[in-house]
């Protein structure tokens, strides 16, 4: 990179940091440090909320999946656009209604303090080994190719800029730099896929240059990544544990003025999620038709190396640090909100507004230094072991799915049935995980433990969300009835009977609709 290059990068961090630390200045309360005082809107929430989703990984895993196999990985984005809708449709009214802070107080207020640990623990766990170690390890990829940053450079800049302005300023600070940011990693995306596909010679020099296979998204059920089973069955189950059940995501809604605002939010969203496949995945194709020899993750960076002139490539890095900082500063905000709220509050409920404020602080605090920490043992990671962690990540959402979904619908289910659930899905979901690390050493004589391991994750996402409904069904059959305690503002039989159903706004009901219209017709479209 030339000067023009790294001062457009420099002005970058120096912004985000100044502007997040003053936009969150107001943090008295556990309520504006954690939930930006519940009063933000639409438009902000919905742009944080695509914000914290995309990351440093997306830029060079969906472009890097694309120059593989196509356009299919997008799936993954536009059933996103659906399962965000249910986010603020089904789950939002009872979140907001509630006033939890966090998605594990929601389960131990409807089922017991068990599923409310177990549920805390494993984000927090999920969110330092996978989250925060995936978006560096992606991240530094590309500075270090593209921008020639050293290691330790890329990720001390990049995280000790981010904790500074999220430990400053809570979760205002990061929705108000996540806007900021949203608009400029659509900006530097779009810019690359205009050069790339100028440069490969449009549509019809795409279509030219590759096979018709990568243009079509529906897979036969045989397919070894994108089966339509999978997509269709299993993926929604992933999503919802995502977009409805997790900490990260849900976090944002939490902190809009009323239930409509949060709807409208998660709407925008949806439209905004149709966007990676064009401004993504489309120039991951691109890179495999202007270079055939690119190599899966390398599409992204190469694209970046060779198109882009001077000027645009410190915009398109400022883009991805962007991307990369805003899920960083998500993750460090809900982080500390369930370090507080769910094990120092329960622990000290005396403890006064400024405590809980000044822990949520040390908290995040400790959120940066384990990321600092775990810097010098990157170098000894494989991208391989990413995947393994992210199956991880995988397998334990379909137990965490099956607990939220049941919890609202079905009023029979009850904290020993749930904890059950939750419990069997580690289990079934860490023997698949050892399995297929030794799987990767020997060769497994038994075929239905071959089977097992190799079924799609997805499939696989399907078989565990099955075990651990039955298990939940059961055991809660088994067992004594939850009392109304449990029952009353947490499920849909009661905010019927309690009469406390808002009226839907019918704006909002226009939009989903013209979302999923729009979402029916772009599958269609690419079958």
């Amino acid at each position: 990179m030339n000067f023009i290059d790294s001062s457009i990068i420099i002005l970058y961090l120096i912004g985000i940091v100044a502007i997040g630390a003053i936009s969150g200045r107001k943090k008295d309360t556990s309520q504006n440090y954690f939930l930006a005082g519940r009063h933000m809107g639409w438009f902000v929430i919905g742009a944080s909320l695509f914000a914290s989703n995309i990351s440093s990984e997306h830029f060079v895993g969906l472009a890097g999946t694309g120059a593989s196999s196509g356009l299919a990985v997008g799936h993954f984005e536009w059933l996103a656009c659906i399962i965000v809708l249910v986010l603020g449709w089904v789950f939002v009214p009872f979140y907001i209604r509630s006033g939890v802070f966090t998605m594990p107080e929601f389960l131990e207020r409807r089922f017991n303090r068990g599923c409310r640990n177990y549920l805390s623990s494993v984000s927090i766990a999920a969110y330092i080994f996978t989250k925060i170690s995936v978006s560096l390890f992606a991240g530094s990829i590309i500075l270090q190719q593209v921008a020639g940053w050293g290691l330790w450079t890329s990720c001390l800049i990049l995280v000790l800029a981010t904790g500074i302005y999220t430990i400053m300023g809570g979760l205002r600070a990061v929705i108000i730099t996540d806007t900021i940011q949203t608009v400029l990693l659509i900006i530097g995306a779009v810019t690359l896929t205009i050069i790339s596909m100028v440069k490969v010679g449009g549509w019809q020099g795409l279509h030219a240059a590759l096979p018709e296979d990568y243009f079509h998204m529906i897979k036969p059920a045989t397919h070894p990544d994108f089966p339509w089973t999978g997509i269709f069955f299993g993926a929604p189950i992933l999503g919802i544990w995502y977009w409805c059940t997790d900490q990260v995501i849900v976090q944002r809604t939490l902190a809009a003025k009323d239930i409509p605002t949060a709807q409208k939010a998660t709407i925008f969203a949806g439209f905004l999620k149709i966007l990676p496949v064009f401004i993504l995945v489309l120039p991951g194709l691109a890179a495999k038709a202007l270079f055939p020899e690119v190599d899966g993750d390398t599409a992204f960076p190469t694209l970046v190396d060779r198109l882009l002139p001077v000027g645009f490539k410190g915009l398109m890095i400022a883009a991805l640090l962007a991307a990369l900082m805003s899920s960083l500063s998500s993750v460090f905000n809900s982080s500390s909100t369930l370090v507080t709220m769910d094990f120092y509050k329960p622990w000290k409920p005396q403890a006064s507004e400024k405590e809980l404020v000044f822990v949520g602080q040390i908290a995040t605090i400790g959120m940066v230094v384990l990321g600092i920490l775990w810097i010098p043992f990157m170098k000894y990671i494989s991208t391989q072991l990413y995947v393994y962690l992210q199956s991880v990540q995988a397998y334990i959402s379909a137990p965490i799915a099956s607990v939220f979904i049941f919890g609202i619908l079905w009023p029979r289910a009850n904290g020993k049935g749930a904890l059950s659930a939750l419990l069997t899905g580690l289990v079934v979901g860490g023997a698949r995980f050892v399995l297929e690390i030794v799987s990767k050493q020997s060769e497994i004589s038994s075929s239905a433990i071959h089977s097992f391991v190799h079924m799609n994750f997805l499939h696989f996402a399907v078989f565990l969300f099955a075990i651990c409904s039955a298990v939940l069904v059961i055991v809660s059959l088994m067992t004594e009835k939850p009392s109304e305690a449990n029952l009353r503002g947490y499920t849909f039989a009661y905010a019927r009977k309690d009469g406390t159903t808002e009226t839907p706004d019918r704006f909002n009901v226009l939009l989903s609709i013209a979302l999923v219209l729009t979402v029916v017709f772009l599958w269609v479209l690419y079958r």
